[in-house]
């Protein structure tokens, strides 16, 4: 398997509102770290392409980040409890909680031929408190359920 480096897109149309470079480089570097150490666990790693060789390319498009104090709050108070109660169950997105947007692509590494290529939005569970805490933690929470997901479909 190769990964190629994460890139950040920077078209007029990215998702990242106002979101400081700073930031966006933060969560490349994990998204890159976090999809490795997937890949890593059932896939040897390579620079070259070969046979039998499938390369990933990662393009991060958007995030949000969490809204400070009032995400952590709209756990606990009778409205966003409901809400996020409601979203929990349909496993939707929580109140006032950030995600991340991104695109993976798969290729066949030995001809270049795309097999496969998607663009998904993830963010964590309703409940998940430690999500709700920092600006980027569910951003970083939506990878870490991403990379399960491209774990699961190369399964």
């Amino acid at each position: 398997m190769i990964l190629d480096p994460v890139v950040v897109y920077r078209g007029r149309d990215h998702q990242f509102g106002d979101m400081s470079d700073k930031d966006k480089a933060t969560l490349a570097a994990y998204m890159q770290n976090c999809f490795a150490e997937r890949l890593r666990g059932r896939f040897a790693l390579v620079r070259e392409r070969g046979p039998n060789t499938l390369r990933i390319r990662l393009t991060l498009t958007g995030a949000v980040t969490n809204t400070p104090v009032l995400g952590t709050l709209s756990r606990f108070d009778m409205a966003g409890a409901v809400y996020n109660g409601v979203q929990a169950a349909r496993d939707g997105e929580g109140m006032l909680t950030g995600s991340v947007i991104y695109g993976v692509e798969i290729f066949d590494a030995s001809t270049s031929r795309l097999i496969s290529a998607y663009v998904t939005k993830q963010y964590p569970g309703a409940y998940d408190i430690k999500a709700s805490v920092g600006a980027l933690a569910a951003a970083t929470a939506g990878l870490d359920k991403g990379a399960d997901a491209l774990m699961a479909q190369l399964n």
